[in-house]
């Protein structure tokens, strides 16, 4: 029953590496299959997550075919500061990604969004003038707004019946608040009047495929909503990771243990 822990944190340690291996190999695949440089970014953080949990892996492989305590110990201190350096970003990434919502618009099937309802330190992110010509331009590359033809009727009250996403609808029309006329899925007619609002948003957006909205406050929000669904999957997928990792520690604490007393027992025998 001593060694229970050891064999445990053995069965363990291969099922860490047999998950890390994979995690690798796709995020590896993926980095290089993908067209777009925001997408090959997006990806290193899922690689950097699997070299760390194999390093953790091989290290308590190593420490089991080896017996060694000194590789028991390492193994439990890089297993400590993976657990608390996941703790924290988990909790960073809810609570920053916590605050904004979009505002369902009445008889149709979208949201609207607006950047001030986001954290400030998000708002930072996308206000940079470089960080955000660089998503403009995955957002132009990605071709965002290239289906919207396919969610247009005839009847001009039914346009965008179907949900858009919220970088869509940020991105691909102006904000509903300027009052322009929509003649097809991505050009809107301005009123001989103008706008019906000072947004900065209504005189931003144009015509052209490749302008848009994509200057707008509203596309930055969109992408930040989109940004904020993605990280409460991570962050879901991160309490289950915790998880795992804290009852491997536990049960790695628990070898530690075991292997104390032996060495204490074989010293006074």
């Amino acid at each position: 029953m001593v060694h229970i822990s050891n064999s445990l944190t053995s069965f363990l340690n291969f099922l860490t590496l047999f998950i890390s291996i994979p995690i690798i190999g796709i995020a590896l695949w993926l980095h290089y299959q993908t067209a777009s440089d925001c997408e090959q970014t997006l990806l290193w953080p899922i690689i950097i997550t699997g070299l760390f949990l194999m390093v953790v892996a091989l290290l308590g492989l190593v420490e089991s075919c080896c017996n060694a305590s000194c590789f028991l110990w390492t193994y439990l201190f890089v297993m400590f500061v993976m657990i608390v350096g996941l703790f924290c970003i988990t909790v960073f990434s809810i609570v920053v990604a916590n605050k904004g919502v979009g505002e369902a618009v009445s008889g149709k099937g979208y949201k609207e969004y607006k950047l001030g309802d986001y954290s400030n330190w998000l708002q930072n992110r996308v206000g940079d003038f470089q960080s955000w010509r660089r998503i403009k331009s995955c957002l132009i590359d990605a071709r965002v707004c290239g289906g919207l033809q396919l969610l247009v009727f005839q009847n001009s009250n039914d346009l965008y019946s179907p949900a858009l996403s919220s970088i869509q609808s940020g991105c691909c029309k102006p904000p509903l608040s300027c009052g322009y006329k929509q003649v097809n899925a991505t050009t809107w007619k301005v009123p001989k009047s103008g706008p019906n609002s000072n947004d900065a948003d209504c005189k931003t957006w144009s015509n052209d495929q490749n302008i848009l909205c994509f200057d707008c406050s509203s596309c930055k929000a969109g992408v930040l909503a989109n940004i904020k669904v993605q990280w409460r999957k991570i962050a879901i997928f991160n309490v289950c990771l915790l998880v795992f990792l804290i009852a491997t520690y536990s049960i790695g604490c628990c070898a530690l243990r075991n292997s104390c007393k032996d060495d204490q027992y074989l010293r006074y025998n």
